[in-house]
C-alpha cells in the first residue's frame, strides 16, 4: 500500500525535490532536475521502482516529525524498545551538483538502523549496476549515477545497497547520497563537505530567507511555511517556479485524472508575483517575471498555458505503463498535453502580471511594452472564441466565463500601462475591446434564474473560478451580481470545501473529457474565502480560511485537493497553487481586518 498523500514531507535544494514519508523512505526523486526522469519512482508503484529508506530496522512511521523553525530541514523521531533516535534529512542549496544528507543521531540506548538504498533510473524502470568503490556505493545506469557515502559498512545486494549499523546515544553517524553524470570517473566534489558544514549552512540560508518575510498576522507560521513551500519549488538557474514536484498523484484514487506537474504555469503568475511582493521577496518576484518574458517571447499566437522549468515549449505527454500508478491510479503520465491548448485567459495573466511589476517599481524595458502590443494585438482578433479555460478541459473548447473576464483584464492592465508609461497609441482600440468583453460577460455569462456568473455561455453549471471576478475588478465586491454569485457558491460546497465545478462526470465524460469525481479545490476553498470577507462576511471568511489551515499535513503541507469524505489530500503535492492561495489570503483578511 501507498502512503498517504498527506504523509509526505518535501525537502529540495532550488533546483529538484524529494519526497520523504514519515517511515523514513524517500519515494519519489528527480534529478538533476524537477522534470528529469526520477531515479526513486515508489510513490507511484512499488518498493521496485525505486526508494532510500533510513530508519530503525523493522520500524514503522515515526513518533514525530518537524521541520526545523523557518528550514526545509526535516527532523524525524522514533522511539524503540532498545532506545530513541533522530534522523535529520535536508538538501543543501545547489552548488554544483545535487545532494541529499542523512544524519542518524542516537537520542537514548542503543538502536539498530537500517539504510536501505534501491534506485531504479528513467522513471523506475531500469535497474542500474550498483558496485563498490573506494570508500562509496555507485549505482550507474546510461546518463546517470548516483554516489553513497555512509559512516559504516554498507552490502550490495542485487540492485539495492544495504547498510546495517547500531547508533548509540550521542553517536551521529552520516549518509550521503549524490547524483552526477555517469561519464565522472571519481568520487564527485559534495561527498567531501563534512555533514555538520552542510547542515548549518542549510539552515542559515533559509533562516536568512525566511527573515525577509514581512507578513506579521495571526497566521505568520502557516504564511511562512508556505512561501519556503514556494521557494523549494523555484528553479533557481531561470527563476521558474513549477505547480509541484510530482506527477500523477491522482484527483480521484484509482481513476485517471492524473497529469504531470513539474513544470511551470503561466496562469499562476500574477499570484505568485503579488504573494512574492507583498511578503518582501522582491528578488524572487523580479526572476519569475524574468523567466516569464523570456517564455512568452515570439509570436503571441503561440502563447502556452505551461512552459518547462527553462521555458522550454515542447512537454510532450506520455504514459507510463510500468508504474501501476498511486494505490492503482492510473495512467501515470510524464509530459503535459495542456502546454498545446488554446487557453486564453493566459492573456490576462500575462498583462496582469506586467501591470503588478510595473506598479511595483520594477522598470519596464521597451520590449515590454512591444511584447503588451502584439499580445493585444493578437487577443483583439481572437477573445471571441472558445477555448479550453482555466481547468484546461479535454472535453472540447467553450465559450468559458473565466476566459472572458482575464480577456477583458488584459485590456484593462493594457490601459493601465499605457497611462502610467504615457504610451496611448493604442487605448483607443483597446478600450473599445474591453468594453465589448464586459457587455458580453454581463450579458452572456449571466444566469438570471441563479442569479450568477456562470462556467460558460449557455451553460447553467457553476464554476469557483467566478470568485475571482472582484478580485481582478471586473466589478466591484458591492456589486449585486457579485455578492448574489457568491452566495450561489454555496452550491459547489462540500462539507465546508468548494470544488472547481459541479461534478456530474461518474459515469459519463464531464466538461472536462474526464470520468471520475476529485476531490474538493484548495485554492477555490481560499477563493471562497477572499470573497466572503470582501463581500462584508469576515466570521464565515475566517471560518473558512481556518478551514483550510486545518487540512495542511502535519508539516504545514497543502497538495491541489482536499477530499472532505475520506479526509485526505489528492493530487500533486507541495502544491504552489494552494499555498500561494494561502498567503494571498492571509493578507486579503488582514486587510479586510478579520
Amino acid at each position: 500500500m501507498n502512503a498517504r498523500i498527506e504523509d509526505y514531507a518535501l525537502i529540495g535544494d532550488l533546483e529538484s525535490a524529494a519526497m520523504l514519508g514519515r517511515d523514513g523512505s524517500i519515494d519519489w526523486l528527480c534529478l538533476p532536475r524537477f522534470d528529469s526522469p526520477a531515479c526513486f519512482a515508489a510513490l507511484l508503484g512499488t518498493a521496485d521502482h525505486g526508494f532510500w529508506r533510513v530508519s530503525p530496522a523493522g520500524a514503522g512511521p515515526c513518533a514525530r516529525r518537524a521541520y526545523r523553525q523557518d528550514t526545509l530541514v526535516m527532523d524525524s523521531y522514533w522511539e524503540c524498545p532498545t532506545g530513541a533516535v533522530r534522523v535529520t534529512d535536508f538538501m543543501p542549496p545547489r552548488a554544483q551538483l545535487p545532494c541529499i544528507v542523512r544524519l542518524v543521531e542516537g537520542l537514548s540506548g542503543a538502536v539498530s538502523m537500517r539504510s536501505e538504498l534501491r534506485p531504479r533510473f528513467n522513471q523506475g524502470r531500469v535497474l542500474p549496476w550498483v558496485r563498490a568503490h573506494e570508500h562509496c556505493t555507485v549505482a550507474v545506469a546510461g546518463p546517470d549515477s548516483l554516489w553513497l557515502s555512509c559512516d559504516g559498512p554498507t552490502q550490495i545486494r542485487g540492485g539495492s545497497a544495504v547498510a546495517d549499523f547500531t547508533v548509540l546515544a550521542g553517536q551521529r553517524l552520516t549518509l550521503q547520497l549524490v547524483w552526477a553524470p555517469s561519464h565522472l570517473p571519481q568520487p564527485p566534489q559534495p561527498l567531501g563537505v563534512p555533514a555538520e558544514t552542510a547542515l548549518k549552512a542549510t539552515g542559515d540560508f533559509w533562516r536568512s530567507w525566511t527573515a525577509r518575510c514581512r507578513y506579521q498576522g495571526p497566521w505568520r507560521e502557516a504564511v511562512t511555511r508556505s512561501l519556503i513551500t514556494l521557494k523549494a519549488l523555484t528553479y533557481a538557474p531561470t527563476g521558474g517556479i513549477v505547480a509541484a514536484p510530482t506527477t500523477s498523484l491522482p484527483e480521484c484514487v484509482g481513476g485517471g485524472r492524473n497529469w504531470d506537474y513539474r513544470f511551470c504555469w503561466l496562469r499562476d503568475s500574477t499570484l505568485t508575483l503579488s504573494a512574492l511582493l507583498r511578503s518582501g521577496y522582491r528578488d524572487e518576484a523580479t526572476a519569475w517575471l524574468e523567466w516569464l518574458v523570456r517564455a512568452v517571447a515570439g509570436d503571441p499566437a503561440d502563447l502556452q498555458a505551461v512552459y518547462g522549468v527553462e521555458g522550454q515549449r515542447r512537454l510532450p505527454e506520455a504514459e507510463a505503463p510500468w508504474l501501476p500508478g498511486y494505490e492503482g491510479s492510473r495512467p501515470v503520465r510524464f509530459g503535459n498535453a495542456a502546454a498545446g491548448q488554446l487557453q486564453l485567459d493566459v492573456y490576462g495573466e500575462v498583462l496582469d502580471t506586467l501591470y503588478l511589476s510595473l506598479r511595483a517599481g520594477i522598470p519596464m524595458q521597451p520590449r515590454l511594452w512591444s511584447l503588451v502590443e502584439s499580445l493585444m494585438s493578437h487577443l483583439r482578433d481572437h477573445w471571441r472564441e472558445p477555448d479550453q479555460g482555466l481547468w484546461e478541459v479535454r472535453g472540447g473548447r467553450r465559450q468559458f466565463v473565466h476566459s472572458k473576464v482575464m480577456s477583458w483584464v488584459a485590456a484593462d492592465r493594457a490601459l493601465r500601462m499605457g497611462e502610467i508609461l504615457g504610451r496611448n497609441e493604442s487605448a483607443e482600440q483597446w478600450r473599445a475591446m474591453r468594453d465589448a468583453v464586459h457587455q458580453e460577460v454581463c450579458r452572456e455569462g449571466w444566469d438570471q434564474q441563479q442569479r450568477s456568473f456562470v462556467q460558460s455561455y449557455g451553460s447553467p453549471a457553476l464554476d469557483a473560478s467566478a470568485l475571482l471576478i472582484p478580485k481582478v475588478g471586473f466589478l466591484p465586491a458591492g456589486d449585486p451580481r457579485v455578492r448574489d454569485t457568491v452566495r450561489a457558491m454555496k452550491a459547489l460546497d462540500r462539507h465546508g470545501f468548494v470544488r472547481r465545478y459541479a461534478d456530474d462526470s461518474r459515469a459519463t465524460p464531464g466538461v472536462d473529457g474526464m470520468r471520475g469525481s476529485e476531490g474538493t479545490f484548495v485554492a477555490c476553498s481560499l477563493w471562497y474565502a477572499d470573497a466572503l470577507a470582501a463581500t462584508g462576511h469576515p466570521g464565515p471568511a475566517r471560518e473558512a480560511f481556518e478551514r483550510v489551515l486545518d487540512v495542511r499535513n502535519d508539516v504545514g503541507l497543502l497538495a491541489e485537493q482536499w477530499d472532505p469524505d475520506g479526509r485526505r489530500q489528492l493530487g500533486n503535492a507541495p502544491q504552489a497553487f494552494s499555498h500561494i492561495a494561502l498567503v494571498e489570503t492571509a493578507f486579503a483578511l488582514q486587510e479586510a481586518g478579520v
